[in-house]
């Protein structure tokens, strides 16, 4: 510090002091800047937190209410899923127990049909009688597609895979619709490899005679193609026809139940129930078997099924009964429906078959006391009065002679359960309606 001669500061040591002092208090003011900025933005992000804090509890909560919203959703869907489910279970069992009870005055009034026919009657009678029976078939067309239906939406049908030889398959359908296509004018030809195919022996028949079965009835000129080709390391079923053809607006609509297009009921030809092409989509979905339609107005219709090779051979079909008359054979016919009863003895005596017939186990167990001889053949109802069982007459008559007596078991029931415990039986199983050519084959095989 520089002193004046008095004892005072001179002007230079002050300046110098207050120099230093503003640096200090420059320091001493950054310092204090600093430390509030750093306040400030401790400040400013405790503030956003908070803010951010708030805005993930509401979409935590909105989230929260969205899942639970979600969660009742499925809740409902899956209570209707079981609704419809359960729905068309019981839909299925009134199905079954309807048809059956439908299919009984059916096949009663087809057998009596079948044994008018067999009589020496004038031929106005026979036109007459072909009429009724064709009514009749309807009907039983009507009751078992319906039935069909039901048991593929229901998920009851399983089907049965296995290899098939297509050709022999093809053959069989072509060689029944020929004469159908020949009374038109029709050509029906056929071409196929020799291939085996994975699929339904029964379900693909059922869809392939059902397409060709449209392909002649909406057919007026020209003829029908069934062919098989290789296509893409699998086989494309095709039945093309030079039919009325299919709107393309309509070319979805045909697989609706009971749709009849425009130009297909205008063909002149006699409508169908217009489930054929319905229940020909459902089995195909069982079998998930790929199914394609293409069609134009006055040009035809091609529909297209695909399937798998299969690297399998197929078993070799045994060879079919030849049908021959049943002279004097003992045929034991045990049926609960009087008039099913008397007309099935009837056809079995015009076929030249002794015939006993019963109501139920109590007539027959009095007829073997009383001395009856030992038929040769047993026509079991399957369903009889009061919950009994056809197959219950079958184990008394087998435990009453020493030889095994061969068994037909005949039922409208189509179920599953009644397959199996008749095929457990040994017994042959025949659905009613009864067809007369079917048993009487059935027969002539059994007693040769």
């Amino acid at each position: 510090m520089t002193l004046h001669p008095n004892g005072l500061e001179t002007d230079a040591s002050l300046h110098r002091r207050i120099e230093k002092l503003e640096r200090i208090n420059a320091a001493l003011m950054s310092h204090v800047e600093r430390s509030m900025d750093q306040r400030g933005s401790a400040y400013s992000l405790f503030q956003t937190a908070i803010m951010l804090e708030g805005r993930v509890r509401t979409r935590t909560e909105e989230l929260t209410g969205l899942m639970h919203r979600l969660e009742r959703s499925n809740e409902a869907l899956a209570a209707a899923k079981e609704e419809a489910e359960t729905a068309n279970r019981s839909k299925t069992r009134f199905l079954a127990a309807a048809s059956h009870d439908l299919l009984q005055p059916v096949n009663a009034a087809r057998l009596s049909i079948s044994a008018l026919a067999d009589l020496d009657v004038p031929p106005e009678a026979r036109i007459i009688a072909g009429q009724v029976d064709r009514g009749l078939q309807t009907i039983e067309d009507l009751i078992k597609t319906l039935l069909d239906i039901s048991k593929l939406d229901a998920g009851i049908v399983r089907p049965q895979i296995q290899p098939v030889f297509l050709p022999d398959l093809l053959a069989e359908l072509a060689e029944s619709f020929k004469p159908f296509a020949e009374r038109k004018g029709l050509r029906l030809s056929l071409r196929c490899p020799d291939v085996t195919v994975t699929s339904d022996v029964m379900l693909l028949q059922r869809i392939l005679q059902n397409l060709v079965s449209n392909a002649v009835r909406y057919t007026s000129v020209g003829g029908i193609v069934l062919a098989a080709r290789r296509r893409s390391g699998g086989i494309r079923i095709e039945v093309t026809d030079t039919g009325c053809g299919i709107a393309a607006e309509e070319c979805d609509l045909v697989f609706d139940e009971f749709f009849r297009g425009g130009a297909r009921t205008g063909s002149g030809e006699e409508p169908g129930l217009g489930l054929g092409l319905s229940i020909v989509r459902r089995m195909a979905q069982a079998l998930d078997h790929p199914l394609r339609l293409r069609s134009r107005i006055g040009h035809g219709t091609r529909v297209a099924l695909t399937l798998p090779v299969s690297t399998i051979p197929a078993a070799v079909a045994p060879p079919a009964p030849v049908a021959t008359r049943l002279s004097g054979a003992h045929l034991l016919v045990v049926e609960n429906d009087p008039s099913t009863s008397d007309a099935l003895a009837r056809l079995l005596q015009n076929w030249d078959a002794r015939v006993s017939t019963f109501r139920d186990l109590a007539g027959v167990r009095a007829a073997v006391e009383a001395g009856a001889p030992r038929p040769d053949i047993l026509v079991l109802d399957y369903h009889l009065d009061d919950g009994a069982c056809g197959l219950d007459v079958a184990n008394y008559l087998r435990a009453a002679h020493a030889d095994p007596v061969p068994v037909i078991v005949t039922t409208a029931d189509h179920s599953d359960a009644v397959e199996d415990r008749v095929t457990a039986a040994g017994a042959e199983l025949v659905h009613k309606p009864i067809k007369p050519a079917q048993l009487r084959s059935l027969l002539t095989y059994m007693l040769a």
